[in-house]
């Protein structure tokens, strides 16, 4: 889990432009959420989240156009707190010459934006979740198959990266081999991506270290992908019952995010890459509201009372 997150790679993931604070960009972030000063520029700071990354408006920046330059100036400075790690203002919005005296004075970035007020909030605010977010690290493989996150895990030496490496010959993407790194981007949704050092390489017992990139090209790797399914490889034992039909889906908790999770023996003769790929197909069809199971299941209830009738 990254604790903090500095002014300068924020200005380095977007557009922003640094108007005053380039030598103080090393500031860091500590919180996701971001403040937009409202009834502190009437004066009222008894709660004022000074921590928090400032954005500013037209509707600010109009309520400021108001104030004479003394009382602007005199609200600027109280709004520049030591811990504050920056300022932005959104719109190309030429700031007050008041908040840049104060930015200056106080050794805060201040930063401009070209983007509606609310898309600079959503933006802003991807980036630093997606930052600071918990992380936990997992032994897998994680694939982009038909535009569903595959992570595909298993004991060590079950075939996990040749399933993979399988997969990116027929035109599938890597996202992480070997280690996966987990975080919550919302309620709903889990991200995964490969450690910096482990990025775009996948290893194969016997060959060794490859890397996919420079192999297969860009189009064969990608940076982070959305978890949709686990696909658990375990090797095939007479003792081991395996699921035959898929209608007790199991549903694995990470981060607080439910993934579901099919498990699928591991013999001699078994395409493991078809049957990821028909697995992911197979997912995506009961997202769009149609399940084999049910349809299955139907079918065999229909039957069965027709038997019945014939039996009468």
């Amino acid at each position: 889990m990254a604790n903090s997150v500095t002014i300068r790679e924020l200005v380095k993931a977007t557009t922003f432009k640094v108007i005053v604070g380039e030598e103080f960009l090393n500031k860091e972030v500590t919180s996701t959420e971001i403040h937009r000063p409202g009834v502190e520029l009437t004066g009222y700071f008894n709660f004022y989240p000074s921590w928090r990354v400032q954005l500013m408006g037209q509707t600010e920046t109009s309520f400021l156009a108001r104030m004479s330059p003394e009382e602007r100036l005199v609200i600027m400075r109280r709004l520049c707190q030591t811990e504050t790690p920056c300022f932005i203002v959104a719109r190309r919005i030429e700031p007050p010459v008041e908040l840049i005296k104060a930015c200056q004075e106080a050794g805060i970035p201040l930063l401009q934006a070209t983007s509606k007020t609310t898309r600079v909030s959503s933006n802003v605010t991807n980036f630093l979740e997606s930052r600071l977010a918990e992380r936990i690290s997992m032994h897998g493989v994680l694939v982009d198959v038909f535009g569903m996150g595959v992570m595909i895990t298993g004991d060590s030496g079950v075939g996990k990266s040749e399933t993979a490496l399988e997969l990116i010959q027929k035109g599938h993407r890597l996202v992480a081999d070997d280690r996966i790194d987990l975080y919550q981007h919302d309620d709903d949704t889990l991200m995964g991506e490969a450690p910096s050092i482990l990025r775009h390489l996948i290893e194969i017992r016997g060959i060794g270290i490859m890397d996919v990139m420079t192999l297969f090209g860009a189009g064969a790797v990608k940076q982070s992908n959305e978890v949709n399914l686990i696909v658990n490889l375990e090797l095939w034992t007479k003792e081991k019952k395996f699921e035959r039909l898929g209608s007790d889906e199991e549903l694995v908790t990470i981060l607080d995010v439910q993934i579901p999770k099919i498990s699928v023996p591991v013999k001699t003769g078994r395409n493991l890459a078809i049957i990821v790929e028909m697995a992911a197909m197979n997912y995506r069809a009961k997202t769009m509201g149609y399940n084999a199971v049910e349809t299955f299941e139907r079918n065999l209830e229909n039957l069965i009372k027709e038997n019945s009738r014939k039996e009468l």
